[in-house]
């Protein structure tokens, strides 16, 4: 067994106009005070990093890493979300998605498919030169307005876009390979990938590529009230990163899992804190730690109550009391014995 390392920050959420959070240099120092050891830097935000000079200048990813190190912190993924999004987008989106792409690709799904594709190749590349062995995404859409299956699905429609979600992904996953970058898809609702059914239809649909896998976050398998647990030991092997991330699922009579079309305050299921949801994060860390996950626990923040602030502050140590320092013997090794072949056949009335 190995021990998860923590506590690390996901960025995203936490940057603004405002110090400390306006500057690599200030939001480091930030989190490095409060505790956390590492960070997971957002590709699209360019006060962070200049993702294509990562890809393409090691001197480049050197000095990145060493700013970041000079504060005590290491990088622990490189996340491309918003790019991750964009291969793959169903055209009844494609208003609202174009708004995580530049200007000059909007209203031009083909050439914005592109740009996407480049964004996280680049990011496999630049996670190379920073010394990363996985990074975290998400996979794009082309069937999420056929989820709920009425009116009846053609027959035929879900297989065709898993071809095609394969066909976009497969490239992409044979440059992550090339670059010795695990890439770990964040199930997540409005993503094809967002279950373990899915995941494995996704699967087929590369080849079992090796370097497909998955960023754990029990968060959205809580309002799905899917088995975060068992999860685990399903997919372990395919468990590349860790979002700690904390939910709560509260139905009444009036509404459900889909929320009524509701805000975050008002929905049955909704993101909360660390400490303040549902989730089971001792059964995590011990099922994490129990197969060998020996990657970074990682705080995403996200809570339609609690500032961020209070959320970054009160994270780092949740997860540092939840990270198991894994035992190298067993609680009974004291009373064990040298083996001894004769010994135990005669146990065994064998003679």
């Amino acid at each position: 067994m190995k021990t998860i390392k923590g506590p690390a920050l996901f960025l995203a959420q936490f940057m603004g106009d405002e110090a400390p959070f306006n500057s690599l240099d200030t939001i480091c120092q930030w989190a490095a005070d409060l505790g956390y050891k590492g960070i997971q830097i957002p590709t699209w935000e360019s006060r962070l990093i200049d993702l294509e000079k990562a890809a393409t200048s090691k001197t480049y990813a050197n000095e990145l890493k060493g700013k970041i190190a000079s504060y005590g912190l290491e990088i622990t993924e490189l996340a491309s979300h918003l790019q991750g999004q964009l291969v793959a987008v169903h055209p009844a989106y494609d208003s609202m998605f174009d708004n995580f792409a530049p200007k000059e690709v909007h209203g031009k799904p083909k050439a914005r498919t592109e740009w996407a594709v480049q964004q996280v190749k680049w990011a496999a590349k630049a996670s190379q030169n920073l010394g990363l062995k996985a990074h975290v995404s998400f996979s794009g859409a082309l069937l999420w307005p056929f989820m709920y299956p009425w009116p009846q699905r053609p027959a035929g429609l879900v297989e065709e876009g898993f071809s095609e979600l394969g066909k976009r992904w497969k490239p992409i996953l044979d440059v992550f390979d090339e670059a010795g970058v695990d890439l770990g898809y964040e199930l997540h609702p409005g993503e094809d990938l967002h279950d373990g059914i899915s995941f494995e239809m996704f699967l087929d649909a590369v080849d079992q590529h090796p370097r497909a896998g998955i960023n754990y976050d029990p968060s959205h398998f809580v309002l799905q009230h899917l088995d975060y647990l068992s999860f685990i030991d399903n997919y372990h092997e395919r468990i590349f990163a860790f979002h700690v991330k904390d939910a709560e699922f509260n139905p009444t009579g009036k509404q459900g899992v889909y929320g009524g079309y509701q805000g975050w305050k008002e929905r049955a299921g909704r993101f909360r804190s660390l400490g303040d949801g549902q989730v089971d994060f001792k059964g995590i860390f011990t099922r994490l730690s129990q197969y060998d996950y020996d990657s970074w626990a990682v705080l995403e923040w996200e809570c339609c109550i609690k500032s961020p602030e209070q959320g970054a502050r009160e994270g780092a140590p949740f997860i540092q009391q939840h990270i198991i320092e894994v035992t190298e013997k067993a609680f009974d090794d004291f009373a064990g014995a040298e083996t001894d072949q004769a010994a135990n056949r005669r146990i065994l009335g064998l003679g």
